[in-house]
């Protein structure tokens, strides 16, 4: 009752880390879906501007910058739903391991050095 055992641990661990990751993806798409009400809204008090209020009713600009704002939704868009099912949280962890392990290598050959140094300034000194 008083301690925990490494297996109740880990799963709370894993269940922690389940419950982060589903607040970060339903943050993401709140995010985007408040993108897309505001495009709409956006995209219609630009038109709004340029055809009623005769905001610069010579050229059609309103079309320039809803299909810019269109675009930039896209991209949102597939920020949310495409590269994070290709970069998600399993692709970070794999990369995060092998930075960890060239770190580790790096370390390890600079660790070579040092000794090797160390090995050669004492056989000078001895001669």
């Amino acid at each position: 009752m008083w301690f925990k055992s490494k297996k109740t641990e880990k799963v709370n661990e894993e269940q922690y880390e389940l419950l982060k990751n589903a607040e970060a993806r339903i943050r993401q798409k709140k995010r985007l879906y408040n993108h897309f009400v505001i495009f709409l809204i956006g995209s219609i008090f630009l038109i709004i501007a340029n055809k009623v209020l005769k905001y610069g009713e010579q050229y059609n600009w309103f079309v320039w910058a809803i299909t810019f704002w269109a675009f930039l939704f896209v991209v949102h868009f597939f920020n949310v739903f495409v590269t994070h099912k290709f970069m998600g949280k399993e692709w970070e962890k794999v990369q995060r391991e092998k930075l960890v392990q060239k770190q580790k290598a790096k370390i390890a050959k600079m660790e070579k050095d040092v000794e090797q140094e160390f090995l050669d300034s004492d056989l000078n000194k001895t001669e």
